[in-house]
């Protein structure tokens, strides 16, 4: 069970209505009007808990647990232990996200204005938006309808949010327009200066950053990523991408939409991303380089070439992943001759 003081659960739920806010199938044998009040892992779920199996890493936890329902996969299902209510579904994972949906609810703050935030007299809030103490909105912004802005959170001048936007604690968004539903946690840096300066042998000068950052709708950027404004042409984030901690994305990357962007990557400017790309934690691009929709960056990757849609890359610098496993296995294949001479 989730910590109280944290999170407040709401239900319970009965079997079949779980079922259907899951898009699952029920299994046979069971109750449907049994009802259950909370989620768990499956190695501290109880009789009156739902739980879930999607990597076959699991497989013995899932053998032994005790919880009372669980979502999984048709091709699992004989290996559950008798008496669990089974929840048949071929994306357990997404069932049980709305599942765990249903039992925590997003928690809608009062709406109004707290002491101790600034409101510009300009500034323009639609219906039913919430601004917590600190929290500075500037002139010319616009909110759309139930936004919601954290403590010391920034809202420069003529930003725009869409409605139901979310804003975390002491993030600053400067130079920026955004979709519906966007998610900002705590700390992030939207629309700064991107890294622009022509050098010479004496200075660099400083080159003006004047273009934006764009936002598409359902978008979610984690805790402490920056995003810089454009240069002339604008930084563009495509609908439903969603951005991990500490991410850098620098003046005028071009996100396509539905991309996951792990932990800690880099991605230099102008470099173009197609749709539904992967990239995963520490993985570094640099700048000007076209990545084709549906590619796969692995973890740590230092990508130094366009990458064709559809390729997974792996190494630095980057290459097929085939190429790179071929490499990994002939170096260790070496070395242990060398051991054994």
């Amino acid at each position: 069970m989730a910590d109280p003081r944290f999170f407040a659960a709401a239900g319970p739920f009965a079997l079949s209505r779980l079922c259907e806010i899951a898009r699952a199938e029920l299994g046979g044998g069971v109750d449907p009007e049994a009802h259950f009040f909370d989620v768990a892992p499956l190695d501290r779920a109880g009789s009156r808990e739902v739980s879930f199996l999607d990597n076959r890493r699991y497989l013995e936890s899932f053998v032994r647990s005790e919880a009372g329902a669980c979502v999984v996969h048709r091709d699992l299902a004989v290996r559950a232990p008798d008496g669990m209510a089974l929840l048949l579904s071929t994306e357990p994972y997404r069932a049980y996200a709305r599942i765990a949906q249903a039992f925590y609810p997003d928690v809608v703050p009062e709406s109004g204005i707290a002491d101790g935030a600034f409101v510009h007299a300009t500034a323009r809030l639609g219906d039913d938006c919430s601004v917590e103490p600190g929290a500075v909105i500037g002139p010319g912004a616009e909110l759309g309808r139930r936004c919601r802005v954290g403590s010391n959170a920034v809202i420069g001048p003529g930003v725009v949010l869409g409605d139901d936007c979310r804003i975390g604690p002491c993030a600053s968004l400067l130079f920026c327009l955004l979709g519906n539903r966007v998610v900002i946690h705590a700390g992030v840096r939207i629309g700064q200066d991107g890294f622009g300066f022509a050098p010479g042998p004496e200075a660099h000068e400083k080159v003006p950053q004047l273009g934006r950052v764009l936002i598409e709708d359902d978008v979610e950027i984690g805790a402490n990523t920056t995003i810089d404004r454009g240069s002339g042409p604008d930084t563009v984030i495509g609908s439903g991408t969603k951005i991990d901690n500490l991410v850098q994305i620098a003046h005028n990357v071009q996100l396509g939409s539905g991309c996951i962007i792990v932990s800690q990557v880099g991605i230099s400017g102008s470099t173009k991303v197609g749709q539904l790309v992967m990239m995963g934690g520490q993985a570094g691009l640099t700048g000007h380089l076209k990545i084709g929709s549906g590619a796969r960056i692995g973890a740590q990757a230092g990508v130094m070439r366009d990458v064709d849609p559809g390729a997974t890359v792996m190494g630095s610098p980057a290459q097929p992943v085939k190429e790179y496993w071929r490499q990994v296995a002939m170096v260790s294949g070496l070395a242990k001759k060398r051991k054994g001479s």
